[in-house]
């Protein structure tokens, strides 16, 4: 063994015992946990994709769009192949909603005995009796959007059923559209508790519902006339701690020790005790080194999510230093525009100088044309008695042709009727 490994070894070891009893993934019932949600992009493992018939979910590197932004009235839905084998168990939703002012649409998160049913798309309006629970989210109430909470046992038709509404067992509001980042919705099943929660904070508990296993995981959505468009990024169930990864979790019945007059003798006919303990403690060592390898497994998936992790941030660093100017490149700039200060200074006062000569042809200019203006007006205007003399003699002249006039009229003939 080489050196180098040592260390990785022992992380290794001391992440297993100090996880042996931790969560695993249930690889069955989950999509997203991983780079890429389908490796081949026709399909998603463990999973059924299926739409109205119009218009099938869009499958992408990163995401599956079960309702697409256009055209409106669409249905989609992607169900589990497989049932939940564990009691206790954590479901995990990322998903983003978006659309216009006045967009509609649902999302349902199914978790049924039946699985995929006739009607591939359904919501919670549409189908029928079912048996298990349904969490809706939608905008009813109209105050931004909510999730409810709705359980069936198969004895009520919601299809048929006057109030569906009426129905739910617990609810919260949840502003769900148009955020520009994923929300988040976790569903709890434990041992006395059942919890809902969105973006890390919880909406509603019960602890009077239990949810049997063997059922099966589904997700559907449908879209209104002005459409809501709902893509899935990831859904991830996995077990409750200390269960292991090849036997569900269960109650074991405890060992009564044998009775009778021989009970505490090897050689009888109850059996040795001795052996007994050798079993159990074989057991608990194959559970342990179980885990242990399922750990390991774990390890090494976080492992390569580093190393990609890594090699992509180097890469951007290298990107970046590409951008980046260099020293060299700065220095010039930076000589540049010391150049360019230097010129303006020496042009600060050239420009001072322009300035005041400014100043001073435009104060010559006002003084020099008012003196102009009032010569002009002294030495070329006529004068007052002038004007006053040429008045006088127009009066004379008015006074004269007024004589004139009466003198001829009175020497003129008269005429006498």
């Amino acid at each position: 063994m080489q050196l180098d490994h040592v260390p990785i070894l022992c992380l290794r070891l001391s992440l297993a015992a100090a996880l042996a009893y931790g969560q695993y993934i249930i690889e069955s019932s989950s999509f997203g946990q991983g780079d890429r949600i389908s490796p081949n992009r026709f399909g998603i493992p463990h999973w059924h994709i299926s739409g109205d018939g119009q218009t099938s979910p869009q499958l992408l590197s990163d995401k599956i769009v079960l309702t697409p932004p256009y055209p409106g009235n669409r249905r989609g839905a992607v169900w589990a192949e497989t049932s939940v084998t564990h009691s206790e168990w954590t479901a995990d939703l990322e998903f983003r909603a978006t659309g216009g002012d006045r967009g509609g649409g649902n999302l349902q998160i199914w978790y049924t005995k039946e699985g995929r049913p006739q009607a591939e798309t359904p919501s919670i309006y549409t189908v029928g009796a079912f048996d298990g629970l349904a969490l809706v989210v939608d905008m009813y109430g109209g105050k931004g959007g909510s999730i409810r909470g709705f359980m069936n046992d198969g004895s009520t038709d919601y299809k048929s059923h006057h109030a569906v509404d009426s129905l739910a067992f617990g609810h919260c509001n949840f502003s769900y559209r148009n955020l520009g980042r994923p929300s988040h919705i976790q569903i709890k099943q434990l041992a006395n508790t059942f919890e809902v929660a969105v973006d890390g904070r919880q909406c509603f508990s019960s602890d009077r519902v239990r949810l049997p296993p063997g059922y099966y995981f589904g997700i559907s959505a449908a879209s209104a006339d002005t459409p809501d468009s709902f893509e899935v990024y990831k859904f991830v169930t996995s077990t409750a701690p200390g269960v292991t990864r090849e036997l569900p979790r269960r109650d074991h019945p405890a060992q009564q020790p044998p009775s009778g007059s021989n009970a505490g003798f090897p050689n009888s006919e109850h059996g040795s005790p001795h052996a007994s303990s050798d079993a159990q403690i074989s057991v608990k060592f194959t559970d342990l080194q179980n885990q242990i390898q399922a750990l390991s497994q774990s390890l090494d998936s976080v492992l390569r999510e580093i190393q990609q992790l890594a090699s992509k941030s180097e890469a951007r660093h290298q990107d970046l230093s590409h951008k980046a100017m260099s020293n060299e490149q700065l220095g010039t700039m930076d000589k540049r525009i010391q150049s360019i200060e230097h010129t303006l200074q020496g042009y600060s006062g050239q420009f001072s100088n322009i300035q005041s000569s400014l100043k001073d042809s435009h104060s010559t200019l006002n003084e020099g044309l008012t003196q102009h203006m009032t010569h002009i007006i002294s030495t070329k205007s006529p004068k007052m008695s002038s004007f006053v003399i040429v008045i006088i003699l127009f009066q004379l002249l008015l006074a004269g042709s007024y004589v004139l006039y009466k003198r001829r009229r009175a020497n003129g003939p008269k005429k006498y009727l």
